[in-house]
């Protein structure tokens, strides 16, 4: 962890986090040093693991998302820094790695970046936007000849629509080899009958959805048919497309959430998610090795149990 509170200055990319940082600067560095020892001693913990039901196989619990800051070929300064991020993240000991085939160039930028890496390091998820047939598997070989991989981890339908899809082309695609596990996402309320009822009948491997602190709606039922459908869960946009930064403007983290190890907002936004019992992983996006660093901080330590998630969330709806 890179020192927690002595780098809040320099928290996120977004306007938001940034201001967060600013404000709680002072406060910060006055916390470090009072308890430099502990900090530094969490900073050596190893990041925390979950088991996917469907295998008992464990995979660190931060990841990286690629939705937005991947998504464009770049060269010299800029690809170095996207370098660092995947090289950091496997190196402080995680390996989840989130695309899709809609993510404009991400997964030929993966492609290159991961090229130098130990297959066996990286758990790469993808995902594709046809349901099956022909047009699926093409657009899944289109996937993998970008990312240079001759299977994937995970592939994910993307953004499932139809509460009666078959996901048994993608369980012919996992019996081919082409990937180990197979899943389904949603990032639209509208959709989210839908998804429940996929994940209720097909019982797939993953299900990635939006949970933020700022949107639980996934708490009502979709996480509750995950976790009986064995699946487990990603939480994409775990910042809300930062809008929990914007609540918490200004403030410090309060001294309770210590108890569990959160000394920066961006472990106790995490943290948050983790602690639920059907959160497998969060997969934050960044581009900027200091923010990656705070963010793989939230996978060590102590989550908060289901008491301290209320108190959370009641802290959060009074901001």
């Amino acid at each position: 962890m890179n020192s927690n509170w002595l780098t809040s200055s320099f928290l996120k990319s977004t306007s938001s986090r940034r201001e967060v940082a600013r404000g709680a600067a002072a406060m910060a560095a006055f916390a470090v040093l009072k308890r430099a020892g502990p900090a530094y001693a969490q900073s050596e913990q190893p990041v925390a693991t979950k088991a996917i039901p469907h295998s008992g196989e464990r995979i660190p619990v931060i990841g990286l998302g690629t939705a937005n800051d991947f998504q464009n070929r770049v060269n010299g300064a800029e690809r170095d820094r996207l370098k660092k991020v995947v090289d950091g993240l496997l190196e402080q000991g995680c390996k989840l790695i989130d695309t899709a085939s809609s993510y404009g160039e991400a997964e030929s930028v993966l492609g290159d970046l991961l090229s130098d890496q130990d297959r066996a390091k990286v758990f790469l998820a993808t995902k594709i936007e046809d349901g099956g047939g022909k047009g699926g598997l093409a657009e899944f070989h289109r996937s993998l000849e970008r990312l240079r991989y001759r299977q994937v981890d995970l592939q994910q339908l993307h953004n499932v629509q139809n509460g009666q899809q078959d996901l048994a082309p993608f369980r012919d695609w996992k019996g081919q080899g082409l990937c180990r596990y197979i899943g389904v996402t949603t990032t639209f309320k509208s959709d989210y009958e839908a998804a429940e009822a996929v994940i209720r009948r097909e019982k797939p491997d993953f299900f990635q959805v939006d949970y933020s602190l700022a949107d639980r709606t996934a708490e009502k039922r979709l996480l509750p048919a995950a976790r009986d459908a064995g699946a487990a869960v990603l939480t994409a946009l775990p910042f809300g497309r930062s809008s929990v930064f914007a609540a918490v403007r200004g403030k410090s983290v309060p001294e309770w959430a210590r108890e569990f190890d959160a000394t920066t907002w961006p472990q106790f936004f995490l943290k948050f998610l983790l602690g639920h019992e059907a959160v497998t992983a969060v997969i934050p996006g960044t581009t900027n090795p200091a923010h990656l660093a705070d963010n793989i901080s939230a996978g060590r330590g102590r989550f908060p149990d289901a008491g301290q998630r209320k108190a959370m969330a009641g802290f959060f709806d009074a901001l």
